[in-house]
């Protein structure tokens, strides 16, 4: 039998856990005699946790969006919410996941959102696991909460995330821009007539896609009756997902439109529909964002949530594979414009195919098989360099000397293993022109007496493992 693999997942909305699939289907390609589980950490945990995850911050992006976007900022910085109340209660409240995760005894875990990840790391740290962990993002931004200690490797969704890291000070060997994890078979041809006939689609009418159940009831019959206005000639795809009261108040409305509009429920047919669909009329989900750029799909874009939405809006902006409208009385508007101008519809598509990464789930996979067997430890001290030189909006080589980020490497891999500020390192007697630093035990153990070296002497000891001594590059 091969490696066991654990892919962690929360399912708040159905974006990580869609990405945490489309890494099992990576892996099963990669690696077919692994043995693969995935998992829904809040299916582990009790109810009441459960809605806090997932009920409640959906009420708050309902009734108080702008608390949501609050939240999102506040939290952006790497390490902001280290020392908050909030990782007390995650603990209290996930001790069945670690058990759980502990009797697995995975050789790979790889996570698909920030809470599970900490813990992972968390366990790491207290060396109740052996396993290595890669952490991956399902927005094109990263955000601060999504960052621990140890990890053996991190994917960020765009080059621009990727660099922000390392500018921040992650080593660059520890950090991959590899798209967010998609279902495969959205960059693949289709046969565009057998769709359109087993859903009842005209042959050469351009089909726009709404996907009513992200943009909520109201919202969504508001873009129906705005696309029911157009003068264009179309035929809409509404997909109303689970929600069967948002399906009939669909339905209703677009009595006696059979010929314009066909109303979706749930669906496992999205891959072959975005294929087909010239636009797509939604929220920008990290996930449904990722799927139609991977088909080459424009987007048209509605009420994104503050936060992580609003900078995934931007990202698809700023590639022009997508416009933004923020009324709900302008979408037929918006969606005419674009139907009427053919060349500019096709400029958008060939953008969001230049951005698309219809295989990001076979890269996670590939790389997070073969990630550094020793994690990178960030110190607590280089954690709070990190998150001021964030909050500042500096790089990590800016800010202070003493506080300036030092990278220890493995001579023997050439993988980076650590992050220690140089005060720290002065301590162990390396000075900002030193190539190496050793690490003896007797040294650590005295540090340990030492509140002001408590940090460094933890970060020393792991490093040495069963060593009692380890000699360390810099750079």
């Amino acid at each position: 039998m091969g490696r066991r693999v654990m892919i962690l997942a929360a399912g708040v909305g159905s974006g990580h856990n869609m990405a945490a699939s489309a890494v099992e289907a990576g892996l099963a390609t990669l690696e077919p005699d692994a043995q693969v589980r995935r998992l829904d950490i809040l299916e582990t945990t009790n109810e009441v946790f459960n809605r806090l995850y997932d009920d409640a911050y959906f009420q708050l992006v309902s009734q108080a969006p702008w608390l949501v976007g609050w939240g999102y900022d506040n939290a952006d910085p790497p390490f902001k919410l280290a020392a908050s109340p909030l990782k007390w209660l995650e603990q209290l409240n996930t001790i069945s996941f670690v058990r759980e995760l502990r009797e697995y005894d995975p050789d790979v875990v790889i996570c698909t959102h920030f809470l599970p990840a900490r813990l992972v790391s968390l366990m790491l740290a207290r060396k109740q696991l052996r396993a290595t962990l890669t952490v991956v993002t399902t927005d094109y931004d990263f955000q601060g909460l999504w960052l621990t200690s140890p990890f053996h490797h991190f994917f960020a969704a765009r080059d621009e995330s990727r660099e922000y890291l390392t500018t921040l000070g992650i080593p660059a060997d520890r950090v991959t821009a590899s798209g967010i994890p998609v279902r495969t078979g959205l960059a693949d041809p289709v046969d565009d007539a057998s769709v359109r006939s087993e859903f009842g689609l005209r042959p050469g009418v351009p089909v726009v896609l709404i996907s009513a159940g992200a943009a909520g009831g109201s919202y969504t019959l508001q873009l129906v009756r705005q696309a029911m206005r157009m003068r264009s000639e179309f035929q809409a795809v509404v997909v109303c997902g689970r929600n069967a009261e948002l399906k009939s108040g669909v339905e209703a409305l677009v009595a006696g439109r059979d010929r314009d509009f066909v109303v979706l429920g749930f669906t496992d047919r999205m891959a072959d529909l975005m294929r087909v669909a010239s636009l797509f009329v939604g929220k920008p989900g990290g996930l449904s964002s990722s799927e139609c750029m991977a088909a080459g799909l424009p987007m048209v874009i509605v009420n994104p949530i503050p936060g992580q939405e609003v900078r995934n809006a931007d990202y698809l902006l700023e590639e022009g594979a997508a416009v933004r409208c923020n009324y709900a009385t302008t979408v037929g508007y918006k969606i005419d414009g674009l139907l009427s101008d053919p060349e500019r519809l096709a400029a958008m598509a060939a953008a969001a195919r230049r951005v698309g990464r219809p295989d990001a789930g076979r890269d996670v996979a590939r790389t997070s098989l073969a990630a550094a067997p020793e994690p990178l430890w960030i110190s607590r001290d280089a954690q709070r360099a990190m998150l001021q030189a964030a909050e500042d909006g500096v790089a990590a080589v800016d800010v202070e000397a003493e506080q300036r980020l030092r990278t220890l490497v493995d001579p023997e891999t050439g993988a980076s293993v650590a992050l220690l500020t140089q005060a720290q390192l002065e301590v162990l007697g390396a000075r900002d022109w030193s190539t190496s630093v050793n690490l003896a035990l007797p040294f650590l153990n005295a540090l340990r007496w030492q509140p002001e070296n408590l940090d460094l002497a933890s970060a020393g000891r792991w490093l040495l493992g069963d060593r009692e001594e380890r000699t360390l590059a810099l750079r």
